[in-house]
């Protein structure tokens, strides 16, 4: 429970309560333990109270349960055991201001982005390319760049890598080596990526980070993220949650440490952030974890076991609550002690011993002192939330979203003139130039034109072996005519007035004559 003094209430122990120093809140922080040990009545625990002091909040609904938040909560036998030592005797139940979002626009608002804003490096981790293929999409991007042609949705995408595809001899020399086979195992990870549903993801209008930093009534608004879905596409998930941080990082202005912070991001199943991941991707979530926290963000992370995080950016987690973890194996026995000893130890338990025996709501807590010094850590109890646990109906979700101050300013997908367009009017301009230089008929397209190319130079040549044919077959006509003319005179008995050799000599000239007469006509027709 907040109070004044920016203590935020999370859990209590013998000692007394256990409080997130809301300066230290922006240092980030851990939520572990295995599956049924009480992780996300822990996060509903730090997510309203969070609101309770005017921070707003992000997280990532997996079962529907966190939905809960936005109705208040009731007695139970558990709360009344708890209330009078926890010094809650009278709990006062309330819900958190909500909105619902949703990457397919199903269960919540829809969220959207470019392609351009996704950026090269992070669509590539979403289409698993090898460096190759990453090297080529850099290429493309860059192109689209120097052209100035916005690369807005799959569409796009798509009208690019077939463009450069095309003209790859023309920019191999200025951009680097690009295969069309390369370009190929692009397009059809982009049609995979697409089946998934990324052609509802990727569009406008794109989705403004500053609707996730408002409050109501004076409580910090809880936008929870339906990622029952999601999940399906782990890639997806944990590429869209690094592209919101990301967003965050490079849009939001330098405030350092405040008071409280401005936006608290809970990345459940975190260890999907890190799976198949390389290592420059991995290097850059680590700058924008360490360095976010300079623009007012906390990020939490919520996952079974600490060793899913890697340790780079495990040591920038100041704030830890650890559940239980269960130690079956040698490996999860290594998992445990590697738990322990990210703790400050108590010399009242080894810590090591109390994470394998913790009870469902209990946890080990440790949390960064206002001088920003991990505290010892504590073995305590987390408290019950005000809000209602579990999910809520489907009327309820669908009247919170109606009543919503972004309803309708996501809903209708807008398609303006971008790169897919641009090229087709840049095709069409090309062949309407080639169909004014060399007439074919009727307008054609560019692609139409260069397929037509190669049977236009087989048809000429074939005119002209039509010509010279025509040019023989006249003159042996003409020959065969002449002769048989003379023949047929000579036969019937009509007198000629030259001899015999005259005759011939006839025949001869008339043949030339004929035979030039032919050749020079079909020729000029030709010429014409």
């Amino acid at each position: 429970m907040y109070t004044d003094d920016h203590q935020l209430y999370i859990a209590h122990c013998d000692e007394g309560n256990l409080c997130i120093n809301g300066r230290m809140a922006n240092r980030h922080g851990l939520v572990a333990g295995a599956t049924g040990t009480g992780k996300t009545v822990t996060l509903q625990v730090l997510a309203e109270t969070f609101c309770q002091a005017g921070v707003p909040c992000f997280m990532a609904d997996m079962k529907g349960d966190l939905s809960g938040i936005s109705q208040a909560g009731q007695m139970s036998s558990f709360i009344e055991k708890r209330k009078d030592a926890f010094g809650i005797p009278n709990p006062q139940f309330q819900p958190c201001p909500v909105r619902f979002f949703d990457v397919f626009g199903e269960q919540g608002h829809p969220i959207r982005a470019t392609v351009s804003q996704m950026g090269p490096q992070l669509l590539s981790r979403l289409m698993g390319l090898n460096e190759t293929q990453d090297g080529v999409l850099n290429i493309v991007f860059r192109i689209a760049d120097d052209r100035g042609l916005l690369i807005l949705d799959v569409k796009d995408l798509r009208a690019m890598l077939d463009y450069v595809s095309k003209h790859a001899k023309e920019y191999t020399t200025r951009y680097g080596n690009i295969s069309t086979a390369t370009i190929g195992a692009i397009q059809r990870a982009l049609l995979q990526l697409e089946s998934q549903g990324a052609d509802r993801f990727f569009g406008e209008p794109s989705f403004d980070i500053f609707d996730l930093l408002q409050t109501e009534g004076g409580k910090g608004i809880m936008n929870v993220l339906a990622a029952d879905r999601l999940m399906l596409q782990p890639k997806l998930y944990s590429t869209f949650l690094l592209w919101l941080l990301s967003e965050l990082y490079s849009t939001l202005p330098e405030v350092g440490d405040m008071e409280l912070p401005k936006l608290v991001f809970f990345f459940d199943e975190a260890h999907m952030l890190f799976d198949d991941t390389s290592k420059a991707l991995v290097d850059k979530i680590e700058q924008v974890i360490r360095l976010i926290r300079s623009k007012g963000v906390g990020i939490y992370f919520v996952t079974q076991s600490p060793t899913d995080i890697p340790e780079s950016i495990l040591g920038q987690l100041g704030n830890r609550i650890q559940h239980a973890l269960r130690a079956y194996t040698p490996k999860d026995q290594k998992a445990v002690r590697t738990a322990a000893d990210t703790f400050r130890p108590n010399p009242a338990f080894k810590t090591d011993e109390a994470i394998m025996n913790l009870e469902t709501g209990e946890a080990l807590v440790s949390f960064l002192d206002e001088k920003g010094a991990p505290s010892v850590v504590q073995r305590a109890k987390v408290l019950f939330p005000l809000s209602q646990i579990g999910a809520i109906t489907p009327e309820q979700r669908t009247a919170i979203q109606r009543s919503s101050r972004l309803a309708g300013k996501y809903d209708t997908m807008v398609d303006r003139e971008s790169a897919f367009e641009q090229l087709i009017k840049e095709a069409e301009e090309t062949a309407m130039q080639v169909a004014e230089e060399q007439p074919v008929g009727p307008a054609r397209t560019t692609k139409e034109v260069q397929e037509a190319a190669p049977k236009a130079e087989k048809k000429k040549s074939g005119v002209f072996s039509k010509v010279l044919k025509a040019v023989l077959t006249a003159v042996t006509a003409t020959v065969a005519t002449s002769i048989g003319t003379a023949v047929s005179n000579k036969v019937t008995g009509k007198k000629s007035r030259s001899s015999t050799s005259t005759g011939q000599k006839v025949i001869k000239n008339a043949t030339s004559a004929a035979t030039r007469t032919i050749t020079r006509d079909i020729l000029g027709n030709l010429i014409k």
